[in-house]
């Protein structure tokens, strides 16, 4: 369980869900944790149980869509730890947080569109952007949280969508020009899909209904059952880990075999 000792890895919205998950994971794998989210009073306490393993892992708030936010963390990364190893760029937005409102190509507000991609796509290009400037020294991981979504469209989510679409290609955009500088830095995506966290509350509902739709969804998976997020947690382990260093520019998919094959045409 020492897979990331040694190492200073920075996990952007790690207050929950996907996030806690790869914060306490890597902690448990020897890294100091940076959990850093929006959602102080429960990044702290994710902070806290990383410092049970690694004692230098803290939280500091961190809004990705706000550059002078990034650059403070890379002056506080710089001055506290001297390096950084691994960025995990893992904050993200559905659109649907504050209830359904449209989000299909005909009727999304750019106001929307815009709060959507702020997040999920300007988020991790500055993230990428900070992480190429700490660690083109020494070398590292950038591991870019995408989606199922990133790869097929998504007919009542489509700023999502391409906000993931776009993550993965600024990925492959953001390793080649590492490996075309000489940085030792590998950049990767993941694509979680079917993964249950507390993003899927809003589409599950509650009590009997929520039973219900998960019964119903899980049926659409090849194995029939939802993903956990400490499935993801262990891709991003071994993206982050030496055991992993031929490995960059690649698309990462977590998702039951949904992929592996077609769905039936989006329902009318």
């Amino acid at each position: 369980m020492a897979r990331l000792s040694g190492k200073t890895a920075l996990i952007t919205g790690a207050a929950r869900g996907i996030g806690q998950t790869i914060a306490e994971l890597f902690a448990l794998e020897g890294a100091t944790v940076l959990v850093t989210d929006i959602r102080d009073d429960e990044g702290q306490s994710v902070a806290k149980t990383c410092a049970d393993h690694t004692p230098d892992s803290r939280y500091f708030r961190l809004d990705v869509r706000n550059e002078h936010e990034w650059q403070s963390a890379t002056e506080t990364i710089t001055k506290t730890f001297g390096r950084l190893d691994i960025l995990v760029n893992n904050a993200g937005i559905t659109g649907f947080e504050g209830g359904f409102v449209p989000h299909d190509p005909e009727n999304t507000t750019l106001e929307d569109w815009r709060s959507v991609h702020a997040v999920n796509l300007d988020g991790v290009f500055l993230g990428c952007k900070y992480a190429l400037r700490l660690m083109k020294s020494h070398g590292g991981s950038i591991i870019n949280i995408s989606s199922r979504s990133g790869i097929v469209g998504i007919p009542r989510a489509a700023a999502y969508a391409s906000s993931k679409a776009a993550v993965r290609n600024h990925t492959k955009s953001v390793a080649l020009y590492a490996a075309e500088m000489g940085y030792k830095i590998r950049c990767n995506s993941i694509h979680p899909a079917a993964i249950l966290t507390p993003m899927w509350d809003a589409v599950l509902g509650e009590g009997e209904e929520r039973e219900r739709n998960l019964q119903e969804h899980s049926a659409e998976i090849p194995l029939r059952v939802f993903g956990q997020p400490r499935d993801v947690a262990y891709a991003a382990v071994y993206l982050a880990s030496e055991e992993s260093q031929y490995i960059t520019g690649i698309e990462l998919t977590i998702d039951g075999g949904i992929l592996a094959g077609a769905t039936a045409a989006p329902r009318r």
